[in-house]
């Protein structure tokens, strides 16, 4: 009966050392995988982010084209008429003054509508890249590095937890 006692501890210790090194290698993997999962979150982002940064670049070039393009159309345009003016001996009169104020006012009008929309794209590029922060924050994952020494208390005890329980059953049973 003691052979066969000696060969159930030894079955249970090799089967502690088993799952001990089972459980280690997966919470090797487990902290593994979670630092591939914020890698990859982080990789998105910056991808996201790139991506934002050209589109507002973008948006500010063709809204300064549009600006330049409104402003030499503008001048052209008053030249002309500043030119037709003079060119027929003309004093600028007051009604012409109205018309010649009406050209400045309208650019005026374009130029800050243009600006009042540049700045609802540069408003929106700033909420989308607090967007996207917090959806790397929300795809990364906390990292749980194996803890060794814990997994190897863990099977220690479940290896005394087993011999004591064999212990008291032997007693019970009257075995020796």
């Amino acid at each position: 009966m003691c052979g066969s006692t000696a060969a159930l501890i030894g079955v249970q210790i090799a089967s502690a050392g088993l799952q001990y090194k089972m459980q280690k290698q997966q919470a090797q993997h487990e902290w593994w995988r979670q630092k591939k999962q914020n890698e990859l979150a982080k990789s998105n982002a910056i991808q996201r982010y790139a991506a934002e940064q050209l589109k507002i670049r973008q948006v500010a070039k063709r809204f300064a084209d549009k600006e330049y393009e409104a402003a030499r159309k503008a001048k052209k345009k008053r030249a002309e008429f500043i030119t037709q003016a003079g060119g027929a001996g003309l004093a600028i009169s007051g009604s012409t003054e109205r018309l010649l104020g009406d050209y400045y006012r309208i650019e005026g009008n374009y130029k800050s509508s243009l600006e009042k929309n540049m700045n609802i794209n540069i408003s929106q590029y700033e909420r989308n890249l607090e967007a996207i922060q917090f959806g790397q924050e929300a795809q990364s994952t906390y990292l749980t590095p194996p803890n060794s020494n814990l997994l190897f208390a863990s099977a220690a005890l479940g290896l005394a937890n087993n011999y004591y329980n064999l212990q008291a059953r032997k007693e019970a049973e009257g075995i020796k």
